[in-house]
């Protein structure tokens, strides 16, 4: 398993082999400094400015605590519709406005990793899917049998395809796209994690393959260094955010789609822990015909619109209260005694 060279950190350039070209342009899109997060500013006096591959140009430092990423049309207005939204606010980066750079439109926003000394950052994709209803049906409409996913597929898994599928060499763009997430934790806990950058070392993006509760705890309690103080802060967090959600129009009111959760922690000099975790990435967030709202709990079924957020951040909150009890897969072990 991939994901296994978390346990000593080891440098990967390797790339993602479930990474699509039409996947959304979220904020998880910085590839060699930090895999997952625009929110990097704080990275430059160690980093370079570094783009992910394909999406170069996407994102700029700014000033005063802000960064810029580039205008997409959805996102933008997903993020005044949230000015409006006093519970949005209280967990979401601050928005300051658009801005034109050599003839490029760019939306200003909060550098969330400003108050951290050496952040630890974790991205944790939201949902029990990652794709709009709306692409699953034009992916139908436009049936072609894809050779690049397909040979995506058997990097990852040579048994996945069936036997006409191995035959063409190619599988169809709905077949892969679920495919995907039953491959992560996505289908059965409503979340995966999308990255890591602990403080100090390589980024990690070899997570997808992540499934069990005893995996995803596994990573996490590492990614916390096992500090209880750090886990406890996390969790106040996250179950602040999930409050809120349950009282917010703007969320009731839109199916959340390719939206994370980003925690970021670290350990000042001080010795006291910081900790925070904020909802970005609005870039497929689509609003609801008329007055239809979603509980964000209920089953998906296609046409219910349904995108399993508050499914996957219940699941997430009892992940983080547990975090302790829940053993390590089988055939690992943890480093130090477990938290909580």
């Amino acid at each position: 398993m991939p994901w296994l060279r978390f346990r000593k950190f080891r440098r990967s350039k390797s790339v993602d082999p479930t990474d699509e070209d039409e996947e959304s342009r979220s904020w998880g899109l910085i590839k060699q400094v930090v895999h997952w997060s625009p929110f990097v500013q704080v990275y430059k006096k160690k980093y370079p400015w570094v783009q992910l591959a394909g999406h170069n140009g996407a994102f700029k430092p700014c000033d005063n605590g802000t960064i810029l990423k580039k205008l997409t049309e959805k996102e933008y207005v997903c993020l005044n519709k949230i000015l409006d939204d006093t519970y949005m606010l209280q967990i979401t980066p601050k928005f300051h406005g658009k801005v034109e750079k050599e003839g490029v439109e760019y939306v200003k926003l909060q550098d969330l990793l400003a108050e951290f000394d050496n952040p630890s950052v974790c991205d944790i994709k939201m949902g029990t899917r990652t794709y709009l209803e709306e692409e699953l049906i034009k992916a139908r409409e436009k049936l072609t049998m894809r050779k690049d996913m397909y040979e995506k597929m058997v990097k990852v898994d040579k048994n996945e395809p069936t036997e006409e599928e191995h035959n063409f060499k190619a599988v169809t763009k709905p077949r892969y796209m679920q495919w995907r997430e039953r491959l992560s934790s996505t289908a059965t806990l409503g979340f995966r994690i999308d990255g890591i950058k602990q403080a100090d070392r390589d980024p990690d993006k070899n997570f997808k393959t992540v499934r069990t509760n005893q995996e995803v705890a596994y990573v996490l309690r590492k990614h916390i260094d096992y500090r209880d103080e750090t886990r406890l802060k996390l969790l106040e967090r996250l179950k602040e955010i999930r409050s809120t959600l349950e009282k917010s129009k703007f969320f009731a009111s839109h199916e959340v789609i390719g939206s994370s959760l980003l925690l970021v922690h670290d350990q000042p000099a001080d010795g006291v822990a910081r900790a925070n975790v904020w909802m970005i990435d609005f870039g497929k967030t689509t609003p609801l015909n008329g007055d239809k709202q979603l509980d964000h709990r209920t089953p998906w079924v296609e046409g219910n619109q349904e995108d399993g957020y508050l499914f996957g951040l219940d699941n997430l909150v009892e992940l983080f209260e547990n975090l302790s009890n829940i053993p390590a897969p089988e055939g690992l072990e943890d480093d130090q005694p477990a938290v909580g």
